[in-house]
């Protein structure tokens, strides 16, 4: 259900249930999470096979969920604390969207067609997001009594403000490449984002390697601007013969 391909400096991961708009299974989060780990090459490239990027979290999955929950929140075996389904089925899809996150590569969304829900909430977890025309986005949770808990709540707004985080989310309405890219909710519109991930992985492995984690970190301005520095020194000596002038 996923295929991964390496080559030429970027990895590419392919999210591979056609038939069911590549909605992902417990399995697929493990294997993509596996994927992203420590990869062999600088990019990942994130993709959906078909007409679909994602249509998020499988619904029998779902289903199997609400199964194990009775109607007052309790689980059916009457463990309410750490053993909860629908609380463990959300750590499950947040491990993996951090693992994304948190991946030594840069991890590139690829965007053609559908991104729904979990599908949207996995992209928002990558460092760059690049769509096609035929992109369209949309949290759809609320439209049946739920919300994107993959991390949704957390990234949606850092990434395209609050206003347009709670538009997005509590109205469940679906936007458009164009307005996705006024929003900020993705960085290009373009007719391949494959081209956008063989140009990511030109540039030198190791400086991708080293910025990503500064542009992540959630630390204060001060340590931030130290390690900053000390990043900086370290790809200067490490260049420092192709940056010398003779």
């Amino acid at each position: 259900m996923l295929r991964i391909e390496d080559s030429a400096g970027v990895r590419t991961v392919t999210l591979d249930r056609p038939e069911r708009r590549n909605a992902l299974t417990p399995a697929m989060l493990d294997d993509l999470a596996a994927a992203v780990s420590d990869p062999p090459e600088p990019v990942v490239y994130l993709r959906g096979a078909g007409s679909a990027f994602c249509a998020g979290a499988d619904l029998d999955a779902v289903a199997d969920v609400a199964a194990a929950t009775t109607t007052d929140g309790d689980t059916t075996d009457g463990d309410t604390t750490d053993t909860d389904p629908a609380a463990a089925f959300a750590e499950h899809g947040q491990r993996t969207a951090r693992a994304i996150a948190d991946s030594s590569a840069v991890v590139l969304a690829g965007i053609d067609g559908a991104a729904r829900g979990g599908g949207v909430e996995l992209a928002l977890a990558c460092d760059l997001r690049v769509a096609t025309d035929a992109a369209t986005f949309a949290e759809t949770g609320v439209t049946f009594g739920l919300f994107g808990a993959w991390g949704g709540t957390v990234r949606l707004p850092r990434i395209v403000g609050e206003g347009n985080a709670m538009d997005l989310t509590l109205s469940g309405r679906a936007v458009d490449a164009d307005e996705a890219l006024r929003m900020g909710l993705v960085s290009r519109v373009v007719e391949d984002p494959a081209t956008v991930a063989r140009e990511l992985a030109d540039n030198d492995h190791a400086a991708l390697e080293r910025v990503k984690p500064l542009l992540r970190s959630r630390g204060s301005d001060d340590d931030r601007e130290t390690a900053e520095a000390g990043v900086f020194a370290d790809l200067v000596a490490r260049n420092a013969d192709a940056l010398r002038r003779d």
